[in-house]
C-alpha cells in the first residue's frame, strides 16, 4: 500500500538538486544517519564526535545545502549548545564538552542535509515500507508516516514564524517585551496548525 500523499504546501525544507546526495535513495540516507548516530553514541571521546562534525560539513558541501540553511538549522539551538558546552566544561572538562557539543551539532547538521537533499514524500514512503510489518499488530503505518512528514514541515515553519514575530517586535521597538513576541507567536502557530488540520480534513486524511 502506498503512503498517503502530503497536501500541497506541507513539504519540508527540501532543496531540489542533482548532486550525488540528491540522487541517493532515501532509505540509504536514513540508514546511514542511523548508523552514524549509533556509532558516535557508542564510541566515546571527542575525536569521533569531531570526525562526525567534519563529515556533516563535508556532506553539506557535497549536497550544496548552503551556509544559510546550516545556520538556520543551528539558530534555534545556539543558546542551548553554548550553555550545554559551558556546563559540561565546568562539570566534566573540555574533552567531554567538546564531545557532547560536536556530537549534537554534527547530528543536527546531518539531519539538515538529509531533509535538504530528500523529498519529504520519499522519506515518508521509506518509513512506511520499513514499518510495513507492524500492520500485523494493528499499527496504521500510513498515519505514522504522515505524522513524521508533518513534524518535518512543522519545525522549520515554527522557526520561520518565530523569526518573523521577532522582527515585527523589533520594528515596533518592543524587542524586550516578552508578550509582544510570545502572544503573536502562539496565535500564528495555532492558526498554522488549524490550517493544516483543515487541509488534511478537506482531503479526507486522518478521518
Amino acid at each position: 500500500m502506498s503512503p498517503r500523499p502530503l497536501p500541497t504546501g506541507l513539504v519540508g525544507v527540501h532543496r531540489p538538486g542533482s548532486t550525488l546526495l540528491h540522487r541517493a535513495p532515501a532509505g540509504a540516507k536514513l540508514l546511514g544517519l542511523l548508523v552514524l548516530a549509533t556509532t558516535v553514541t557508542l564510541v566515546r571521546g571527542p575525536a569521533p564526535s569531531l570526525a562526525l562534525l567534519g563529515l556533516a560539513l563535508a556532506l553539506a558541501l557535497l549536497g550544496r545545502v548552503g551556509l544559510g540553511a546550516l545556520l538556520r538549522s543551528l539558530r534555534g539551538l545556539l543558546v542551548v549548545v553554548v550553555l550545554l558546552g559551558a556546563w559540561q566544561t565546568w562539570q566534566t572538562g573540555w574533552a567531554r564538552a567538546t564531545e557532547t557539543v560536536a556530537e549534537l551539532v554534527g547530528l543536527l547538521l546531518l539531519a539538515t542535509v538529509l531533509t535538504a537533499t530528500t523529498r519529504v514524500d520519499d522519506l515518508v514512503a521509506t518509513l512506511v515500507r520499513v514499518l510495513g510489518p507492524l500492520r500485523r499488530l494493528g499499527v496504521d503505518v500510513e498515519q505514522v508516516g504522515l505524522a513524521v512528514g508533518l513534524v518535518l514541515r512543522a519545525v522549520p515553519t515554527v522557526l520561520e514564524i518565530a523569526e518573523e514575530t521577532r522582527q515585527a517586535a523589533l520594528a515596533r521597538g518592543l524587542e524586550r517585551n516578552p508578550r509582544a513576541r510570545l502572544v503573536p507567536l502562539v496565535v500564528r502557530v495555532v492558526a498554522s496548525a488549524r490550517a493544516t488540520g483543515e487541509a488534511l480534513h478537506a482531503r479526507g486524511i486522518g478521518d
